[in-house]
């Protein structure tokens, strides 16, 4: 690729890790500069980035971005230095060379498409040969499976096939089989790893779901000189050998079905006699007080599990279910105080590592499975909403954003009982003057109002959080109060001032 006349023309100087550069096999070449890309890529590419998005981030996101990418299995990342991005960060460099990820800087401007489509036609070409070999590999595992062999021996034909020492665990880590290139397998044991068995590329992750439900992750460590390539389609090509096997051996249990069926069953509104029937089956009593949580992430799938946990720790109820761009989970709340279970799955949440991007909510409390459905729209009404008021309402610290449907009560009451007319009428007869005077004049009343509002209005905490000094705090809130005809406290007027703040919120987008 380096040689390459597309790539050439970009005068690219390798930066980090150049010893790993003649060993590193290509599968494709991708580009972006979405920085949480990693979850969306499967191995083996070549990552070209303009570098806008990394001259704006912090030297964290920056470490975090090569971990992630190398951590993922990317072959290689390339960026463009220019005018954005003048040079590589040193951070960048170290991150990468400790990663073992080849860095290159590309020091002119090409068209990432032209080379794209040069390098990636070639790279079609070569995968034929190794597509028949893979596919070759899956035939002789599926008659291993149809003869009666256990998973040692269909793991073997992998690790044979792609000169890999491959590993079956389980979800919870335990290893369930694995193999040798040389035929050596062992049930009790995982392989030892040799040093080149860490070097990015060289190890495969593949998930095993089994009926839907992840059930199990397969490990292919790439020896010496075998084509990596090879090792991924042939591994990503044994998956359904190896979910029949384990549907054999462990086949998922009722609960586990039944739980990922009455999510969807929840989210598609069927009828109240189907979750009637699936509660039970799932685990779930159908009069318990439950919980929707929806997680929008570029690795729902990957998060399952932690959710899961976090609603059931004891793996007794519960249920969830993840699709590529959302997941959804249900919570059963059995002590005797629901609000402080709920407020502990909202403190789980902020506490989780999500990736960039991630944003929760969790829905309000359910009184039985037949309100679930309820709880659910609730909390994906509260996602639109956040987008809609561009306020989180999540403290800032946390890595996602997590969304309490409650803190949106009054939005999501006001969206389904009032048209937008309604609103924006009502809006009108309690801001109409706080409104004109920030489009005339270019201040932040109505915004300080909100402030003031949200903390009870305590002066002295909305002045913190507007980073405004106390006796210009007073003096906004005196011109807020002139204008809408005076000091709302101890008032009806109080009330209703704050339900149409916040209504302006949603009417401002």
């Amino acid at each position: 690729m380096l040689r390459h006349s597309t790539v050439v023309a970009a005068d690219p100087v390798v930066r980090a890790a150049a010893g790993a550069v003649p060993q590193t096999q290509l599968r494709w070449i991708h580009s972006s500069e979405v920085l949480d890309i990693a979850s969306l890529l499967g191995g083996g590419e070549l990552l070209l980035t303009g570098g806008q998005a990394l001259a704006s981030a912090s030297d964290e996101r920056r470490t975090g971005y090569i971990w992630d990418l190398a951590e993922r299995g990317v072959a290689a990342l390339a960026v463009e230095t220019g005018s954005v991005l003048p040079s590589i960060p040193s951070s960048m460099i170290a991150a990468a060379e400790e990663a073992g990820l080849p860095l290159i800087e590309l020091r002119r401007v090409v068209p990432f498409v032209a080379v794209m489509e040069a390098i990636n036609s070639q790279l079609v070409s070569q995968s034929a040969a190794q597509l028949q070999q893979a596919d070759q590999a899956s035939h002789a595992m599926a008659v291993e499976l149809a003869h009666g062999s256990g998973l040692d021996r269909i793991l073997a034909v992998l690790a044979a096939a792609t000169g890999s020492e491959v590993v079956l665990t389980s979800t919870a880590g335990v290893t369930l089989a694995s193999a040798e290139p040389n035929g050596h397998v062992d049930d009790s044991e995982p392989p030892v790893v040799g040093e080149d068995a860490g070097e990015a590329g060289k190890t495969i992750h593949i998930e095993v779901p089994v009926r839907g439900i992840p059930s199990a992750r397969l490990t292919l460590y790439v020896r010496g000189d075998a084509d990596v390539n090879l090792a991924r389609i042939a591994g990503n090509r044994s998956v359904d050998i190896l979910a029949l096997a384990l549907l054999q051996r462990m086949p998922p249990g009722l609960k586990e079905m039944a739980g990922a069926a009455l999510i969807r069953a929840i989210d598609s509104g069927k009828q109240n006699w189907r979750l009637q029937e699936l509660a039970p089956a799932a685990g779930i009593p159908v009069s318990a007080q439950v919980v929707a949580v929806v997680v929008r992430s570029p690795a729902s799938k990957q998060l399952r599990r932690n959710v899961e946990h976090l609603l059931d720790p004891g793996g007794q109820h519960g249920a969830s279910y993840a699709d590529n761009a959302e997941l959804l989970a249900l919570g059963v709340l059995r002590s005797g105080n629901v609000q402080d279970e709920r407020q502990k799955i909202l403190d789980g949440l902020h506490s989780l590592e999500v990736p960039e991007g991630t944003v929760s909510a969790v829905g309000p409390v359910a009184s039985g499975i037949a309100a679930a459905p309820w709880s659910l729209a609730e909390a994906r009404l509260t996602l639109e909403l956040a987008a809609d008021v561009g306020r989180s309402r999540s403290p800032a610290s946390t890595p996602g954003q997590v969304l309490d449907a409650q803190a949106f009560a009054v939005e999501r009451l006001a969206v389904q009982a009032m048209d937008e007319a309604r609103r924006r009428d009502f809006v009108s007869q309690q801001l109409a003057a706080v409104l004109a005077h920030d489009a005339e004049r270019h201040s932040q009343l109505v915004e300080t109002l909100r402030v003031w509002l949200d903390s009870g209005c305590n002066t002295a905490q909305a002045a913190r959080e507007l980073h405004v000094e106390r006796q210009s705090m007073h003096q906004r809130l005196q011109r807020i109060f002139s204008l809408c005809g005076g000091d709302p406290r101890g008032t009806g007027r109080l009330a209703a001032l704050h339900l149409a703040i916040r209504l302006a919120a949603l009417e401002s987008k």
